[in-house]
């Protein structure tokens, strides 16, 4: 009897393993190894601590001298919204929300309730495909932000609900030729290693300050390819070299487990 048990544990873990790799392995790269041009569109958990884009470019503009944040980075947020609450064709039109002509790069949070049942899943899917169809019709490259999941007090708190979520985002890429960026798994990594650490809100849904230098890492690290371990910014003297040193270590591992 315990034979037959351990086998079939073995068996479950082979396919485990399996459908990770099968994950990991067909990931979307950008044609573009340097973009420049970049927009960010979704919710709060862009918005909050000072909005994730101004940290990103922050991020950027140390690791390139000559890089000009504020005229390339560019955020359009909704609280509470979910891919089909955005006007994208207005959002890619020409200087319509600054003065540049076309974006290098577009970058698409959902939201946190889109991955809550079957029929919210299939609905980010379609809008999802509609979205990343109109950038690429524009000479655009598309990415999805692989939202994190909700931590405990959050009412509709679920320990599977990140599996759900990746699984949602790695299909949804590999569909539309997307790049998808792994902030959700960043999030469980860093918990996995101090649980102590702080990433969300009170509220168990929005992202706390280092939450969102752990994105900024994420995403930095997953478009360029570039590590960012060692970065000096640290929100103006804001989060202590401890904390700064752990996210950008869980940022680079994450990226590199994603993508290779």
């Amino acid at each position: 009897m315990n034979k037959i048990i351990f086998i079939l544990i073995l068996q479950i873990f082979t396919i485990s393993n399996i459908y990770a790799s099968d994950n990991f392995v067909k990931n979307y790269h950008l044609k573009s190894t340097s973009p420049e041009k970049i927009l960010f569109i979704g919710n709060s958990y862009l918005y909050y601590n000072d909005s994730l884009h101004n940290h990103f470019k922050r991020i950027v503009e140390e690791k390139n001298p000559n890089y000009d944040g504020s005229s390339n980075v560019k955020s359009s947020t909704i609280g509470g919204s979910r891919l089909k609450h955005h006007n994208l064709d207005y959002l890619l039109t020409a200087k319509a929300i600054s003065s540049l002509e076309k974006f290098d790069l577009v970058i698409l949070q959902g939201g946190s309730g889109e991955s809550q049942s079957e029929e919210e899943r299939n609905s980010f899917s379609e809008k999802a495909k509609e979205h990343i169809n109109k950038i690429q019709s524009t000479g655009s490259e598309a990415a999805l932000y692989m939202i994190h999941a909700y931590v405990k007090p959050h009412k509709n708190y679920d320990p599977n609900q990140i599996r759900v979520i990746e699984k949602m985002y790695v299909e949804t890429g590999e569909r539309n030729s997307a790049l998808v960026i792994p902030v959700g798994l960043a999030f469980e990594n860093a918990y996995k290693k101090r649980p102590e650490i702080k990433l969300h809100k009170m509220d168990g849904t929005h992202p706390d300050l280092l939450g969102t230098y752990l994105a900024a890492c994420v995403v930095y690290a997953s478009i360029y390819k570039d590590n960012p371990i060692g970065v000096a910014y640290d929100y103006f003297g804001s989060i202590n070299s401890k904390d700064k040193l752990f996210l950008q270590e869980v940022a680079q591992e994450t990226v590199q487990a994603f993508f290779y």
